[in-house]
């Protein structure tokens, strides 16, 4: 808490702004909005090995954020205060730090998969500066963010050679690795016992991202094999095709997302479920149903 309260003592109106815009670059949204870019638009391959270094990841920091159940700095100390913009974002258990996790695995993966150095340089700026971002707003301790950023590290140098090299060989085993993580995360939700000590918002949260990140996992795996055996779409356009592929897809993305919310819910009267299959369908409109228009992109210009 000691560094907490000297971040604290140098915050000023401005900076905090500046800081709460550099945090989002660790968000849900930027992590899928870069893969997506990544995965139309540069190179297929590094679009899996950014889109498994973010989900293994993300299934690996849930499930401590619920089995370590270590409350957030000012709960902990009610004496030190956060930066009240940044509370609303805040939202579970501290540890470990979810938006360093994805902010060293998103700008990491890019950064060691770039050969432009001026890429490379802005990635692990970012990198960096988020981490830091999370402790000045106040809303993660150095352990927090250390332990997220050192679980993308690793997994960043375990999966590359996985995701970017053996021609595919290993990518069916990392599948099934990661399939195995995501239903034993959902049994581990459903039926571990939990104590009465256990915050139910905070379970609930954990819950569903079990299902949705089952959902998006199923997805991924169904895209990869048909993109290798079938589809091979490709990703190079001139660069006016490349910004219209881009808005364009996530349109059809947020429709298919929004747009079957209702309907799904309705039909599994509420259960978490509907969300598996949601997210699965969302999936499969990005890399399967949107990437069919990719051969008429490519012919523009």
């Amino acid at each position: 808490m000691e560094l907490l309260y000297l971040l604290e003592d140098i915050r000023f109106p401005a900076l905090d702004k500046i800081m709460q815009l550099i945090t989002e670059f660790g968000g849900e949204l930027i992590f899928l909005l870069v893969a997506l870019v990544v995965f139309w638009c540069v190179d297929r391959k590094k679009g899996y090995y950014l889109m498994a270094v973010g989900f293994v990841g993300t299934i690996a920091n849930q499930f401590l954020k619920i089995a370590c159940q270590i409350p957030r700095p000012w709960v902990r100390d009610p004496n030190f205060t956060i930066v009240e913009s940044a509370r609303a974002g805040a939202t579970g258990y501290s540890f470990p730090s979810g938006h360093s996790q994805n902010a060293v695995g998103t700008f990491g993966a890019i950064a060691m998969t770039t050969k432009e150095k001026w890429i490379r340089i802005c990635c692990v700026i970012t990198a960096v500066l988020v981490p830091l971002s999370r402790m000045y707003l106040g809303v993660h301790t150095p352990y927090d963010v250390l332990v997220g950023s050192a679980m993308a590290l690793a997994l960043l140098f375990l999966l590359k050679p996985v995701c970017l090299k053996h021609d595919g060989a290993y990518m069916p085993a990392l599948f099934a690795g990661m399939l195995l993580l995501a239903f034993g995360f959902v049994a581990y939700v459903e039926l571990f016992p939990f104590g009465t000590d256990v915050d139910p918002e905070n379970l609930a949260s954990a819950v569903q991202n079990a299902y949705t990140l089952t959902g998006a996992l199923l997805g991924m795996v169904i895209v990869y094999y048909v993109d290798e055996k079938r589809l091979c779409f490709p990703t190079q356009a001139v660069w006016y095709a490349q910004i219209a592929k881009v808005i364009l897809g996530i349109v059809v993305v947020l429709l298919v997302k929004e747009g079957l919310k209702a309907p799904l819910d309705a039909l599994f009267n509420g259960h978490m479920i509907s969300r598996t299959i949601r997210y699965f369908l969302v999936v499969i409109s990005a890399g399967i149903v949107w990437p069919l228009t990719f051969p008429w992109f490519s012919r523009l210009g």
